[in-house]
């Protein structure tokens, strides 16, 4: 799957169903912690600089972010979790508004889950998986900040993540880096099957 750049384009920013787009495309959403590096992402697999913005503080996403990817398929950037800067007011009222577009939307054919390489998956990582597959929606786990550490200690990280997770033998856990883009093929591809 190949993606135009210059047909890569924000949409909008929602907080209910009132607000999603309204097109025949199937919605692939990315979930993670509030600095794994969503923003980045995007931004390597539309093959655009800043299409979407990289803050430097974490936990700035407060609504659900949907991206037209060359007519393709829609990214759906979902809140980072985890972020505790947060009121537990308002954690809440994300964590309703993120469960009712996992559940009830019926374009959304795979969640990516991002999980930073370096570290173990942290409880909310742990919660989410299991949610998903509670749900029975489909997930792709790519791990974040793969040019971090060094070849010959990924297997091991992986291996951390693979275990804490408990991931099932067909789900797929893909190491990738925003910065060399590695293994960019593989989650194209990956991707590609729910679209």
């Amino acid at each position: 799957m190949k993606i135009n750049p210059n047909k890569v384009e924000f949409m909008i920013s929602a907080v209910s169903d009132a607000q999603y787009p309204d097109t025949p495309l199937k919605e692939i959403a990315l979930s993670g912690r509030s600095n794994v590096g969503k923003s980045s992402f995007i931004n390597s697999v539309s093959g655009r600089k800043n299409i979407a913005r990289i803050s430097s503080k974490p936990g700035k996403t407060v609504t659900l972010n949907f991206y037209n990817m060359d007519e393709k398929f829609l990214f759906v950037d979902v809140p980072g979790y985890g972020y505790a800067k947060q009121s537990k007011k308002e954690r809440e009222k994300w964590g309703k508004m993120i469960e009712a577009y996992l559940t009830d939307r019926k374009e959304l054919s795979c969640v990516v889950q991002l999980i930073d390489i370096r570290h173990k998956p942290s409880e909310d990582d742990i919660l989410m998986y299991d949610y998903l597959k509670h749900f029975e929606i489909p997930v792709i786990v790519v791990c974040t900040k793969s040019d971090k550490i060094s070849k010959n200690k990924m297997p091991q990280h992986l291996k951390v993540i693979r275990e804490d997770l408990e991931l099932e033998e067909t789900d797929q856990l893909i190491p990738f880096s925003s910065v060399d883009k590695k293994n960019l093929p593989q989650v194209m591809s990956a991707m590609s099957e729910f679209i």
